[in-house]
């Protein structure tokens, strides 16, 4: 049995041509034996959440994909804790959702920073099972990384960063186009 659990990121392996998770490195927020959710943290938009929300904060909160499915709603790590109500943990620094209505208003206050906070549009859920499949079928990777890591904006380059941490056998992988059959 695969030991799963919330905290622990999934990188796509290489062979996973799907391109909604091609070279994404998810967060899983949530694991049970019925469901897991979990948040791509490296595919960022070119948005940020006052485009969609009026008069959010002073400072640009970016706005990431964090998966393919509810895509109208909003999802968010944070390191704000118990500050939160309503917050699940996901490890000892890390938090997912609670009170957006708190949220904004300490954003408004100038009491939350882009370091304590991270935004996605829609998010990434396996059914019963699923994941368990995925990952035994080598669609993913399981592995840890540490809060910094998972609070800081990244791009794709952070799949190519933990692919070269992997055995040499992924190494060739680290630099894999888009599109390889366009080379």
């Amino acid at each position: 049995m695969l030991n799963i659990k919330k905290g622990q990121i999934l990188i796509s392996e290489p062979s996973l041509t799907d391109p909604t998770f091609f070279k994404s490195v998810i967060i899983l927020t949530h694991h049970s034996k019925d469901e897991s959710i979990g948040l791509v943290i490296n595919q960022p938009t070119k948005f940020y959440l006052d485009d969609i929300i009026d008069d959010v904060a002073k400072e640009k909160f970016p706005i990431y994909i964090g998966g393919p499915v509810e895509k109208k709603s909003i999802q968010y790590i944070h390191t704000l804790g118990n500050q939160i109500i309503n917050s699940s943990r996901i490890t000892k620094n890390l938090y997912w959702g609670g009170d957006f209505n708190q949220i904004l208003t300490l954003m408004k206050e100038n009491k939350i920073s882009k370091d304590q906070i991270r935004f996605f549009i829609g998010y990434s859920g396996w059914g019963e099972n699923q994941l368990n499949i995925e990952i035994k079928e080598k669609s993913w990777i399981i592995d840890s990384l540490d809060v910094e890591s998972c609070m800081k904006y990244s791009t794709n380059q952070l799949w190519t960063e933990l692919i070269k941490t992997k055995d040499k056998d992924y190494a060739i992988w680290a630099n894999l186009p888009k599109d390889p059959y366009l080379n």
